[in-house]
């Protein structure tokens, strides 16, 4: 130990998303621990932010990055937390521990999307206290091969104990898997996308769309469209103009995470780099959609004249035709707000993406190794 009694815990977090869990987390760990560990035993909790997995998604490469930084600072026991979806042995993993070094490296995405605080700092406790306790010897004799409790157990948890290599550092291993793991990491990894916001950074495109839709709900030819239409073709209308802004966005801010990797966990890491963005930027949009038929009905109630409309459509201007034109110019807007923006250097459009996060992390890396 650094000193008497006192353990002193570095959490080792990759920047945005795992920097403030972890220092959210580390006012309350300290006498969280020391409640739990008890015997009198003190605990002092560091925040190192670090782009420690940049360039690499190998856990075994990770826990070695780990151990390293790990020897330069003062730290007995290090716990690294990341937003990266690892994978080991086709299993997506939770956690690593090795009790001989004193580290952990932990995949906040198989946390899942809710209760992210809660989950991420329960499962740092299991991680620190399994490597500041005695170490036993399993039937294998793998030290340290004690259970994790907390957020690792429960029924509905599709989180169990992995195969650890013997190159290996790691002698405990969570992972995740079957489709229940997999929608839990897709969550997960939309939490750390933070999609709320990315409605900020849609400001270009819903400029032009509420220019769009002001023009659209004067115009007659839209309002004979739009009491025409039934309520499958204006669904129909809406899912395509949401699922075109979705593309249109993506393929704009060059999003789309291709791969020359051709194994099969770098297939499914791209798999869920490309499904997580598309959920979250889909997110943002659905969010934008709503709020442009909210604008447009109001927009409506005030600008449209009930005789104008009969007469050009030969049908009352009812309740159900200010929602029906809402709905539908919203649709219309939406188009046109996605081909009239222009969002390639927009940062808040680019951080729902896994892969540009990576590409800015390497590039900090190496003007931290520049400098």
């Amino acid at each position: 130990m650094s000193s008497q009694d006192v353990t002193v815990v570095a959490l080792l977090a990759d920047p945005d998303t795992p920097t403030e869990i972890a220092q959210r987390m580390a006012g309350v760990l300290p006498d969280r621990l020391a409640d739990r560990s008890g015997q009198g035993r003190r605990f002092d909790v560091e925040v190192v932010s670090e782009p420690f997995t940049a360039g690499a998604e190998d856990p075994p490469t990770l826990m070695h990055r780990i151990m390293d930084r790990g020897t330069k600072g003062n730290w007995d026991i290090v716990v690294a937390l990341t937003d990266l979806p690892l994978h080991s042995h086709g299993r997506k993993l939770v956690v690593d521990l090795s009790h001989e070094h004193g580290v952990a490296l932990l995949s906040l995405p198989t946390l899942g999307g809710f209760r992210l605080q809660t989950r991420a700092r329960q499962a740092v406790e299991e991680a620190v206290l399994s490597l500041a306790g005695p170490q036993v010897t399993g039937p294998e004799g793998a030290p340290g091969s004690q259970p994790l409790r907390g957020p690792f157990t429960g029924r509905l948890a599709p989180i169990r104990p992995g195969q650890v290599g013997d190159e290996e550092i790691a002698d405990l291993r969570y992972v995740v898997s079957g489709p229940r793991g997999y929608l839990r990491v897709l969550l997960g990894m939309v939490r750390a996308n933070r999609p709320w916001r990315l409605v900020p950074g849609l400001s270009k495109a819903l400029a032009a769309a509420l220019a769009t839709g002001a023009v659209a709900t004067v115009n007659s030819t839209i309002w004979n469209l739009a009491t025409s239409l039934s309520t499958p073709r204006l669904v129909i209308a809406m899912v395509g103009s949401v699922a075109l802004m979705i593309g249109w966005l993506i393929v704009d801010a060059n999003l789309w995470h291709r791969t020359d990797d051709v194994s099969p966990e770098a297939r499914k890491r791209a798999a869920l780099y490309n499904a997580s963005t598309v959920v979250t930027v889909g997110i943002g949009v659905i969010v934008c959609y709503v709020g442009l038929v909210v604008i447009n009905l109001v927009w409506a109630l005030f600008i449209l004249n009930d005789r104008v409309f009969a007469s050009t459509t030969r049908a009352p201007l009812h309740a159900t035709e200010y929602w029906t034109l809402s709905w539908f110019v919203a649709s219309v807007a939406t188009v046109g707000g996605a081909l009239g923006s222009g969002l390639e250097s927009d940062e808040a459009i680019r951080a729902a993406a896994y892969s540009k996060r990576e590409q800015e992390r390497r590039i900090a890396l190496q003007d931290d190794h520049g400098d």
